[in-house]
């Protein structure tokens, strides 16, 4: 695999929290570090995804209005009546 080093500085606080990680997962920090990153970036870009499909729903004017969300809202915190047989 095709690697490179990244080089960052963490709080202290921090890099103790990964060295007490590493030790109780039996796991290197450099692997510890790559799947946070891994992790981070991955749900980064979902975000970005959402935000754009987002951004293009308003534009293509598929919107809500501020009392049919309050009401949808509303209507999650009503207990659901069950089927009495």
């Amino acid at each position: 695999m095709d690697t490179r080093v990244v080089t960052a500085h963490l709080p202290r606080r921090l890099a103790e929290q990964l060295d007490g990680l590493a030790e109780r997962i039996d796991r290197p920090k450099g692997w510890i570090v790559k799947q946070a990153i891994a992790s981070y970036v991955a749900l980064e870009e979902k975000r970005h995804r959402l935000t754009l499909e987002a951004l293009a729903d308003v534009e293509a004017g598929r919107t809500l209005e501020q009392d049919e969300v309050e009401a949808w809202v509303a209507s999650l915190a009503r207990p659901k009546r069950t089927k009495r047989r």
